[in-house]
């Protein structure tokens, strides 16, 4: 099912997850170990980020040298491994930096073969190289052009004159929203017109950005409702779980620690950090359901721990067996 139809049919509220691929040279366990523990939450659809090449410096018996990789291959095997095993709808993420016009077309075609008809459309982060772009061959610079071709490829419409005859995809297409605003827009105001011409040019939903003060959330879908978006708006969630993430968040994603979770984390000892944020986002979710949001999104990256000490807490969510 495509997460625009899980959202419309859903009876009551349900939870989702976004994971990352093991580091390269990793394995599969880990993963593995993560999925066995989430999907007891029946959670309707897990994205898969995507990540591209970036530049690393590794120390060498020469010198510092600097080497261009992947760090983190394996969405595609992943997101197969999600429907088939799990029979759980998988949401790979499309990124712009790092990928050509083409190499998306070949990746959302991979995708259509594997009857995988969710993706998240997103911009990606600066990873500090820059692809040489073969002759002949082109980029997008804004995940609204990425949105526009995916759009064109459910109509038909493909890259090359000679797949012409080629069949529509049939994509649901997600985007990203910023409560606080992307790092980038001039304001927010700004940023809610982007993600206006996202949904316009046919996006289906929007997922948020992590956000750890309710209001940011409230004012965001207040503002794109005004602007004339109707698109569902999924709020996003991280639990906080060491006193390192106070300043590695803001800094990686651009958003607010509130000032009492910040003080607790800081007067605490440690040990007692996954507890706080716990309970923090226990708090969150129960004021997101009171008001009526129908789903809420989950970052844990590789870590099941958190999810399951909240669950706990909650007890919203029942695990099936």
């Amino acid at each position: 099912m495509k997460v625009i139809e899980h959202l419309e049919e859903a009876k009551e509220p349900f939870i989702s997850f976004e994971l990352i691929p093991p580091k390269r040279g990793g394995d599969i366990k880990s993963v593995l170990s993560v999925l066995d523990e989430i999907t007891k939450y029946a959670p309707p659809f897990i994205d898969i980020t995507s990540h591209s090449a970036e530049v690393i410096y590794e120390e060498t018996p020469n010198g510092i040298k600097k080497k261009v990789k992947r760090k983190r291959p394996g969405t595609l095997g992943i997101c197969a491994l999600i429907q088939n095993k799990y029979n759980v709808d998988a949401v790979p993420h499309i990124l712009v930096k790092g990928f050509t016009r083409e190499e998306t077309e070949d990746f959302l075609i991979e995708l259509n073969y594997l009857g995988i008809e969710n993706v998240l459309a997103v911009r990606g982060d600066d990873s500090g190289y820059e692809k040489p772009i073969p002759l002949g061959k082109s980029t997008h610079h804004f995940s609204l052009d990425l949105v526009k071709q995916i759009i064109d490829m459910n109509q038909g419409k493909y890259l090359e004159d000679s797949l012409l005859d080629a069949k529509a995809t049939n994509f649901c297409v997600g985007v990203g929203g910023y409560p606080e605003k992307h790092f980038e827009a001039p304001n927010l105001k700004a940023d809610i017109k982007v993600a206006k011409q996202k949904i316009d040019a046919g996006a289906d939903y929007i997922v948020t950005q992590m956000f750890f003060d309710n209001k940011f959330y409230f004012d965001y879908v207040k503002k794109c409702r005004d602007e004339g978006i109707k698109a569902p708006i999924i709020p996003g969630l991280k639990i906080l779980t060491s006193k390192a993430q106070l300043h590695s968040i803001p800094k990686n994603f651009h958003v607010t620690i509130p000032d009492a979770l910040a003080d607790e984390v800081e007067a605490a000892k440690p040990e007692d950090v996954l507890s706080i944020g716990v309970e923090w986002a226990a708090k969150q979710v129960e004021e997101l359901l009171s008001k009526n949001v129908p789903s809420v999104h989950f970052y844990i990256m590789l870590n099941s721990k958190p999810v399951k000490m909240l669950m706990d807490r909650l007890k919203l969510f029942k695990q099936i067996a």
